[in-house]
């Protein structure tokens, strides 16, 4: 643990982001290699290890990019990369996952080890469509029949994880529009294009009409995090921008909305004459935990943690690019508890964001015994589909 605490602390100081991760890559690799291990590096950032011998039974991925925030924890090893930090626990997802190897390695050793497992260190899940299409494309996952995945959770207490059969997480997208027109002054708005009242009508109808074109059931959200328009109280600006996100629970409405956002936009932007210009970037199917595996993850977490530490969770409406993976293999994605009890409920994403390092030992804990008996179960041939 000892020896954890102080790579994830490396790791948390030194955050890096999307495609960016090249010292905490070198960091990875260089951790693996001092454990005789031998890590394959990816295109870019990001590496594999495959630890033991004979077909692969089982991987298991951690991502390892930080987010575009300014870190407000107060640490003693707080970010030195101002304006970059890890405030969505990658850093305990990559050291979780270094334990899982540093393990494995020593029961190899020991000769305890008798199949082969992989850990794939991903880059880039924070960007749309996501770091896990380019590990797919290298082929990093041709050999892998199934695969496991674990993710902060602190609304969970530390020492227990959270567990979902079907939909985890949900689609994602990114929007941007952008309005152009004329301006002029504001006391004569008739000989202009009203380019914020046109904003501000999107903003509001475009999530509304939304709501009613698609299936309630699939709960499609669209919200804004940007907006901008003019620098004058008496000026009405000839553009204007806003942009956010469209998630969806479900993966066939998400597949068909955006056609239907494109649509919609242009019809609440027409009354104003303004010229519309939509920027839709796919992102992410929802990560859907197949039964098997997620039995995995419960049958190997109630043998080592006891069945009072999983609790069933609730489906995300966060995205989630491993989504990319369970389209390709098997797959599972647990919560990882990371509240200290009685302590603060965080959420992720925020500056302030400060989990409970306990949570390395049970990711270890569960994710290693995963390992081990996904291999008995593929020398028994008992891998149920």
């Amino acid at each position: 643990m000892e020896r954890l605490l102080a790579f994830r602390r490396d790791v948390h100081a030194n955050p890096e982001l999307s495609f960016h991760e090249h010292r905490t890559t070198a960091l990875i690799a260089s951790t693996l290699r001092e454990s005789g291990l031998e890590p394959v590096l990816l295109e870019g950032t990001g590496a594999f290890v495959d630890i033991g011998a004979g077909p692969i039974a089982l991987a298991l991925r951690a991502d390892i990019d930080a987010l575009p925030i300014l870190e407000e924890t107060g640490l003693d090893y707080a970010s030195t990369n101002e304006g970059v930090c890890h405030a969505c626990g990658h850093d305990i997802h990559t050291t979780v996952m270094i334990g899982v190897a540093l393990a494995l390695k020593s029961m190899l050793d020991d000769g305890m080890l008798t199949g082969r497992v992989r850990v794939i260190f991903q880059p880039a899940e924070e960007t749309m469509p996501g770091g896990a299409l380019s590990v797919i494309a290298q082929g990093v996952l041709d050999e892998v029949p199934r695969i496991l995945a674990l993710h902060c959770e602190p609304r969970i207490d530390v020492g227990s994880i959270g567990t979902r059969i079907g939909a985890i997480t949900s689609a994602s997208d990114t929007i941007k529009i952008e309005l152009v027109g004329r301006g002029g002054h504001t006391s004569r708005p008739h000989l202009t294009e009203d380019m914020v009242f046109a904003l501000s009508q999107i903003a509001i109808n475009v999530p509304a009409v939304l709501g009613r074109r698609i299936d309630v059931r699939s709960a499609v959200s669209v919200v804004w995090g940007q907006i901008h328009a003019g620098s004058a109280p008496n000026a009405i600006p000839a553009a204007g921008y806003l942009a956010g996100t469209m998630r969806c629970l479900d993966g066939e409405a998400w597949a068909g909305a955006g056609d239907l956002l494109d649509e919609v936009v242009r019809q609440v932007a027409a009354p104003y004459g303004v010229e519309v210009k939509l920027e839709h970037t796919r992102g992410v199917p929802p990560v859907i935990n197949t039964e098997s595996e997620t039995d995995l993850i419960e049958d190997s977490a109630r043998a080592e943690i006891g069945s009072a530490a999983i609790v069933l969770t609730p489906q995300s409406m966060g995205g989630e690019d491993f989504a990319w993976m369970t389209n390709k293999v098997p797959g599972s994605m647990l919560r990882l508890g990371t509240r200290t009890p009685g302590g603060e409920t965080y959420d992720l994403h925020r500056g302030d964001y400060i989990p409970d390092e306990r949570s390395i030992v049970t990711g270890v804990t569960v994710m290693a015994a995963a390992s081990l008996r996904a291999i008995a179960q593929l020398q028994d041939g008992d891998v149920r589909r």
